[in-house]
């Protein structure tokens, strides 16, 4: 097993082909979850507090 170790990890450090960091579908997620926070504030502001007197809890 410690053989086997030692001849796989040779391969994977020297290629220099390695793919490169895409951060494309970082930025889908991100773009996606702000969305998200927009139409939950659009929701909020309009359907709760529309209409309505402010009331301060506390």
């Amino acid at each position: 097993m410690g053989q086997n170790e030692a001849v796989h990890a040779g391969t994977e450090d020297g290629g220099g082909d390695a793919e490169e960091f895409d951060p494309i579908g970082t930025l889908t997620l991100i773009g996606i979850y702000f969305v998200i926070l927009v139409l939950a504030w659009v929701f909020i502001y309009f359907v709760e507090f529309l209409g309505r007197d402010l009331v301060v809890v506390g």
